[in-house]
């Protein structure tokens, strides 16, 4: 399941203190005097600090969220201020994290002065808390509003399996990309956009010994130079390499695409570069350049040759491409 697919609404100021009081209200009619404005107290107090609890155990560890994600995350949920998502969100989270915690202490506060009072002094009372309670609420009413517009553009994040070998398809438009991957994978890709551009990706899925492959198609984000995409563009393509598990690089040496091989090729070594992961335990992700269109023209030097129009060689491919992968599943009594 996606890091964010499970979020929960997130209620508004008003919302969860037009709840709470009038859930009060109906509270205290079913009792008198100090005791029906103490159940009020409660009602109200248990109601708004259950929920701002529930706000924040709802959103996941990020750091125990796959990278890939994280990124994402990053990169849809920057605050006007430019603070990066995570950041940002976690302050949200902290916010709202205070105001359950006020509420719990407000409402331990005035129900001893409520128990202490006489009737008429004890309505006053409760209504002293209410006004302290709305005006918490206040405090993170952007906080909250925040929080439900993070929610909204993370849900709606493509759905890829981070636990799930993925092949990222890359190459300028009209190479082939999409031919391909609707060639070797189920008829009916699944399509989603990025919250943040208006493009889209695309994901198929094929099996081999048992073993299912994703192919990501990522038109607007690996079809074109880094100069020509903005910083959340370049932030999604940086998630990307979290992913990928080899990259297909297609090119048109035929020259229909309309974009001469000099510039494809350059892109080429351009993402080689991005997807050269570093670290110690990070290997560079492989890329496979493959020469599409093949029985229009071979003048390139590529890993392979195909024509999916022509149906030629796009088996090969698709054997290359999981050989690159090198996925092994680890099984239960692996140590």
């Amino acid at each position: 399941m996606p890091a964010f697919e499970s979020l929960q609404t997130v209620p508004r100021s008003e919302e969860l203190v037009d709840k709470a009081f009038s859930r009060a209200a109906r509270a205290g009619r079913a009792k008198q005097g100090v005791e029906a404005q103490e159940s009020m107290l409660i009602t109200a107090a248990n109601i708004l600090s259950d929920n701002l609890e529930n706000v924040v155990t709802g959103w996941p560890d990020f750091d125990a969220v796959d990278p890939f994600y994280r990124e994402l995350a990053d990169a849809v949920c920057r605050d006007a201020e430019g603070v990066p998502g995570v950041d940002a969100l976690r302050q949200h989270l902290s916010e709202v994290g205070w105001a359950s915690r006020q509420i719990g202490e407000l409402r331990s506060e005035y129900q001893g002065r409520i128990r202490r009072a006489d009737p008429d002094t004890a309505r006053k009372v409760r209504k002293q808390a209410f006004a302290r309670f709305a005006d918490i609420l206040d405090e993170v009413e952007d906080d909250l509003l925040a929080l439900g517009e993070a929610r909204e553009a993370l849900k709606t994040l493509p759905d890829i399996r981070a636990d799930e070998p993925a092949i990222v398809v890359a190459g300028y438009p009209n190479v082939g990309k999409s031919s391909f991957v609707n060639a070797v994978t189920n008829a009916r890709n699944e399509t989603a956009s990025y919250p943040f551009t208006t493009t889209q990706i695309r994901v198929g899925h094929l099996e081999r010994d048992h073993i299912r492959y994703q192919l990501v198609d990522t038109p607007g984000l690996l079809d074109r130079p880094a100069e020509d995409r903005n910083g959340i563009e370049q932030q999604a393509v940086s998630a990307l390499t979290h992913l990928a598990d080899a990259v297909l690089f297609m090119v048109d040496a035929s020259g229909d695409c309309g974009y001469p091989i000099e510039a494809q090729l350059a892109l080429r070594d351009e993402l080689e570069e991005v997807f050269a992961v570093s670290g110690d335990d990070a290997e560079p992700v492989p890329v496979i350049t493959v020469c599409n269109k093949s029985d229009r023209s071979r003048d390139v030097d590529a890993d392979a040759y195909m024509s999916v129009t022509e149906g030629e060689n796009v088996d090969a491919v698709v054997d290359r491409l999981i050989d690159a992968v090198g996925y092994e599943p680890e099984l239960p009594f692996d140590e």
